[in-house]
């Protein structure tokens, strides 16, 4: 499966900006079930600086600088990016219950009893070194009882690691309301879980909270998610989501994705963007404006499928 991806970032200021800094993660990631073919980037006006990194969690960064005065600002991030949906990814996973996981994060890997360990084993260990730092508190997920004790129910003794995950994704998608309207960026989780509402980051937020209140590794992942034309109706340009979801950690398989929002596992029309340990990792565009006064801001992503 194949997709072009749009996205336009638009900033409109009442007074002129002098200078501003800025970055983006808006270049999809490369891994074994995403390929990002192509990206280019536009930004209007013109950059007098720019550079591209890449942060510890593997996602790619673009800084620049806008230095000459504006009273608008377009970043437009156009995207190929082929899919290589696994089906048996889910057997893949084993008979690896909730508390063998849970310990098996307790434990301390070490290289290969050999001086040069082979490099296939110091990766392991790396991606293992990175999934303990999933279990700890993060700048908007704070691990609380309130989480614990609403996660209880999927949490059965002896019970399989990935049937809780998905017990636990099924209960937020039937127990809470997509409501653009009530949460922002800084409304807090405990809000999201009292009054049961909340859009797809808090979802995954929640999810999140939930899985480190009992010991294991989860992450925040960003993205894009086609939408399904209904029949008989137009395809809207711009109209696509620009969601977010969450992983939980196995040992010995690796990372598997769960969608909350939509209760689903993401497969062939989830597109990943970047993960780090919740939203505060991968804003997809942030930045400094020295002036400018007042400012107004509008999104348009449109996702659209490549035969």
């Amino acid at each position: 499966m194949k997709y072009q991806i749009t996205h336009t970032t638009l900033y409109q200021y009442s007074q002129q900006v002098g200078l501003c800094q800025n970055e983006a993660k808006l270049r999809p990631r490369n891994f074994w079930r995403q390929q990002c073919n192509k990206h280019r980037m536009d930004i209007q006006p013109p950059p007098s600086d720019f550079h591209e990194r890449m942060d510890y969690f593997g996602n790619h960064i673009t800084y620049f600088a806008v230095q000459q005065p504006h009273t608008q600002l377009t970043v437009t991030a156009i995207s190929e990016v082929s899919l290589f949906p696994n089906p048996t990814e889910l057997n893949a996973c084993g008979q690896l219950t909730w508390e063998q996981a849970r310990n098996l994060l307790q434990e301390t890997p070490t290289f290969s009893q050999s001086q040069n360990p082979s490099s296939q084993v110091a990766e392991q260990n790396q991606v293992f070194y990175y999934a303990k730092q999933c279990l700890l508190d993060s700048p908007m997920v704070n691990i609380s009882p309130e989480l614990a004790n609403y996660a209880q129910p999927s949490f059965q003794p002896n019970r399989l690691l990935v049937d809780v995950v998905y017990d636990l994704m099924n209960r937020i998608y039937q127990d809470f309301s997509y409501d653009p309207t009530f949460t922002d960026i800084a409304t807090p989780l405990s809000d999201v879980l009292s009054h049961r509402r909340g859009v797809c980051q808090d979802f995954a937020h929640l999810a999140i909270g939930c899985l480190r209140a009992y010991g294991l590794a989860a992450r925040y992942i960003s993205g894009y998610l086609e939408t399904i034309t209904q029949p008989g109706k137009p395809r809207l340009v711009g109209a696509d989501a620009s969601p977010a979801w969450f992983s939980v950690y196995v040992p010995g398989f690796g990372w598997l994705d769960f969608d909350p929002t939509n209760n689903t596992m993401p497969s062939d029309q989830h597109i990943a963007l970047a993960w780090g340990r919740d939203y505060s990792d991968v804003t997809p565009l942030k930045g400094i404006a020295f002036g400018g006064g007042q400012h107004s801001l509008s999104v348009s992503v449109d996702v659209l499928r490549i035969e």
